[in-house]
């Protein structure tokens, strides 16, 4: 294994840094605000389609997950609180080409979720009359129209835009609008409970759990609910710009699940409470629900609360809006992360005299744009940002896993109880969620990730950065047979195109669990040694503490 992971980064001019002024509600409602996004407006709606009642279930096993996930990132974002946190810890733990993969599905996760905001917003927008041209619905899948996509693109440069003032006025912006976006489902749920609640819409057509497990689990990846639940990790992303990470970090990731939970649960129940039966019909997966183009605003006006209707009409602008703002934000946070460990071009590490990386956010912007051609409506883009979303969480628990056998003495502002038996738990669970999302999916996320190779390659091939990482090619001897082995039984399984698959229901999770298994201990014992880890962190995150306040 290499003895030095990079150069020394040479001297210049000086680029201005990030600074650290975020406080504890910046950060907790950075992640509660991506979590309360157009996931609220659609996510319930998706998932009694696909799992019937029995979606509440969906949702607990989703919660569960997503709860287990944060856990570990509230570790890591406590132990080593630098900017794009999720695409870093890997790197730390086993060097450059883990470092590299891991950071690309990172940045390719948050880049392409504020495109999907700007599509719930037009879908939304179908209630006025001047906004419906903009989508086309007489299909089976709606999609933007030439006049669609000039507004799509226009919402993107405006969300770029306003990301150009500072990080703590679009932390403040950003804790003011979570309270609206956190208020309204809020004020959702209480409505419908009182005006319109029939307990019978619990066994209506045909039945509670139609479809039965695979029903409910589908409906985990593929109908909105784990992309509902994302966001949690934004806090760790802005952690080179808090201005108390070590305390504030843990809390606010954990905190932003919790209440997150909390208010999905909530809203699939009042939802499925509240249709009358004229909507719901004689099977769940052809519901007279599953036409509404502004679900809850629809079913407030059936429940004849035409008020609580105008509220969310409007809060279906204002709800996606902030989620993509802060994921702008994040991605070009990620983006300024892979520059900084030599594997995207030094550009991205170009800050303005706000400490803005603005190289970062235009390319987020480009990449936003790009995504409303190959997949333009809001449920086409939900299973690739869940799957690229779980793949980037897997690294975090191998990451702690690392962490907890070569720096048992490190400071840990929180502490996760059980990590080892926890942190190979979340890996399995991240995996299943990749094997729920289906073929259909999870072939297009294997193109993305071999874009993000090339994007790699050339960087190092052509010099546009000075780091020149080592690859430390011994501590990634698995990611290869990790990647494929995954795209290999989520094809042969029962989310596969087979119409015989090799590993039918559950069997699949078994082979998946033992694989995660396999590849979760192979990695344990290949990591970086406890020296090069240290050095690793020392050469970045230090310096990065040293932020100007």
């Amino acid at each position: 294994m290499a003895v030095a992971e990079t150069t020394s980064r040479p001297s210049g001019p000086h680029k201005p840094g990030l600074r650290r002024e975020v406080g504890f509600i910046g950060l907790i409602w950075a992640s509660e605000g991506s979590i309360i996004g157009s996931g609220w407006l659609f996510g319930a709606q998706g998932a009694l389609g696909a799992a019937g009642p029995a979606a509440i279930i969906s949702w607990v096993i989703g919660g569960v997950a997503i709860l287990l996930l944060a856990l570990v990132h509230a570790e890591l974002g406590g132990m080593y609180p630098v900017s794009g946190g999720t695409a870093r810890f890997p790197h730390y733990a086993f060097g450059g080409a883990v470092g590299a993969s891991f950071g690309w599905f990172s940045w390719l996760q948050a880049a392409t979720v504020a495109p999907i905001e700007v599509l719930a917003m037009i879908t939304y927008g179908q209630h006025y009359s001047w906004a419906q041209g903009w989508l086309d619905t007489s299909g089976t899948v709606p999609v933007l129209t030439h006049s669609g996509l000039a507004v799509s693109v226009g919402l993107m440069a405006l969300m770029t835009a306003i990301n150009f003032l500072s990080v703590k006025k679009l932390a403040n912006a950003n804790s003011a609008l979570t309270w609206w976006k956190v208020g309204v489902p809020l004020l959702t749920i209480f409505v419908l409970a009182v005006v319109s609640f029939q307990t019978s819409n619990f066994t209506a057509a045909d039945g509670f759990a139609p479809y039965g497990a695979k029903g409910i689990l589908s409906a985990v990846s593929t109908s909105g609910i784990i992309f509902a639940l994302l966001g949690f990790e934004q806090a760790d992303q802005l952690a080179g710009e808090s201005s108390n990470p070590r305390r504030d970090i843990p809390r606010a990731v954990i905190g932003s699940v919790v209440i997150g939970i909390f208010i999905y649960i909530a809203l699939q129940i009042v939802f499925l409470a509240a249709l009358p039966a004229s909507k719901i019909g004689s099977t769940w997966a052809k519901g007279g629900f599953l036409d509404f183009t502004g679900p809850f605003a629809q079913v407030a006006t059936l429940a004849s609360v035409g008020w609580l209707a105008a509220i969310i009409f409007a809060d279906a602008i204002i709800s996606p809006s902030g989620t993509g703002l802060i994921y702008v934000t994040g991605s070009s946070r990620v983006s300024y992360g892979l520059s900084r460990n030599g594997y995207f071009p030094s550009w991205f590490e170009s800050t303005d005299n706000r400490g803005v990386p603005w190289v970062g956010l235009i390319a987020a912007f480009v990449a936003g744009c790009f995504c409303f051609l190959p997949f333009p409506s809001w449920q086409s883009l939900v299973g690739l940002i869940t799957s690229a979303s779980v793949l980037m969480y897997a690294g975090a628990p191998l990451s702690l896993g690392v962490f907890r056998k070569r720096l048992p003495d490190a400071v840990r502002p929180y502490v996760l109880p059980g990590a080892t038996v926890l942190a190979p738990a979340a890996f399995v669970i991240a995996n299943f969620l990749i094997l729920w999302s289906g073929w259909e999916t999870d072939w297009k996320l294997g193109l993305a990730i071999l874009i993000g190779y090339v994007i790699l390659v050339a960087t190092q091939a052509l010099n546009m950065n000075p780091i020149q990482p080592v690859f430390n090619w011994r501590s990634a001897q698995w990611l290869p047979p990790y990647l494929i082995g995954m795209g290999l039984i989520v094809y042969l399984s029962d989310f596969g195109p087979l119409d015989s698959p090799w590993f039918p229901l559950w069997w699949d999770m078994v082979v998946v669990a033992v694989l995660s298994l396999i590849i979760y201990f192979w990695a344990m014992s290949v990591c970086l040694t406890t020296e090069r880890i240290e050095q690793m962190i020392g050469d970045v995150v230090i310096p990065e503490e040293e932020a100007i306040v």
